[in-house]
């Protein structure tokens, strides 16, 4: 089982020194990931946000050995030959740790309704799929062009190549029981199942690795990405928690380092006096090994 963080990069954490600062820590506290929420505005109560990028490079340059990347990216609010730039310079830059996570994205409302971009799910699931393929071809460093109903790409070669080979690897979430984005996350490298509400089961995982097995093709491994929250100052439960995912089939869990995991709800602000401590507390701690 590896174990990582997810982190939203907004709020007490909108700031790329404190990120990076984190990720130092998590390393040290023997984290294998480090991932950081995706997000443009994520609600009207005009958060300090910043660029996951910017800040992944940043994390790539202060730390060694951690796995960093993105949960979840939105690719179909992105240009995907852009995305396909920034993930080869820190796949690159940080000695092919990135991890690539990737799905629909939320809440429509602010991450696309307020920039006049579609907020449809079966169109942004539509540019999801291009967009990952526009990836792989762009990755490869061949000679690619692309006619999509949605992109459309003169025939080009991108330069460098990814270090990860085959692929930077890439993980799709989506709402289970949902069965679309299972079969998008069974062509690729991984599987993050989510619920509206609460965490899935180690029951639930047993169906969801079930049917992503059903739809794979591929022998090469694949990610079972389990999240929520362990009790840093319990370690016998957390293990207790953690083994059921395990026996589940499960290989990674990340941990919720945001205050929504630990009850706030999503329409509050600001955070409570004190959470932010709390959060970091937690990656202080170390995994739930």
């Amino acid at each position: 089982m590896q174990f990582g963080l997810s982190l939203p990069q907004f709020d007490a954490f909108g700031d790329v020194r404190k990120l990076v600062e984190l990720a130092q820590v998590a390393e040290e506290a023997g984290w294998n990931g480090f991932f950081v929420w995706d997000h443009i505005l994520f609600d009207d109560f005009w958060r300090p946000v910043v660029d996951p990028w910017v800040a992944l490079a940043a994390i790539a340059m202060a730390t060694e050995h951690i796995r960093i990347g993105t949960l979840v990216t939105p690719v179909a609010r992105r240009r995907p030959w852009k995305l396909a730039r920034e993930t080869l310079s820190i796949d690159r830059l940080s000695g092919g740790r990135l991890i690539l996570g990737v799905g629909l994205g939320s809440p429509e409302k602010w991450e696309y309704g307020f920039f006049g971009e579609e907020t449809d799910n079966r169109i942004r699931a539509e540019k999801l799929d291009e967009g990952l393929e526009i990836l792989l071809g762009l990755w490869s460093g061949e000679l690619f062009g692309f006619q999509g109903k949605h992109y459309q790409l003169e025939e080009m070669r991108f330069l460098p190549t990814p270090i990860q080979q085959p692929r930077i690897p890439i993980w799709v979430a989506g709402m289970w029981p949902n069965r679309a984005p299972m079969r998008r996350a069974a062509r690729y490298d991984g599987a993050i199942p989510l619920k509206s509400q609460g965490t899935l089961s180690p029951d639930e995982w047993r169906e969801v690795l079930a049917y992503t097995d059903s739809q794979r093709t591929s022998e090469e491994p694949f990610d079972a990405v389990a999240m929520g929250v362990t009790p840093g100052d319990d370690p016998k439960r957390a293990s207790e928690i953690i083994a059921g995912y395990a026996d589940a089939g499960c290989n990674w869990w990340v941990e919720d380092i945001s205050p929504y995991g630990y009850g706030l709800a999503w329409d509050e602000y600001p955070w409570p006096d004190g959470i932010a401590e709390r959060l970091e507390d937690r990656i202080r701690q170390g995994p739930p090994k």
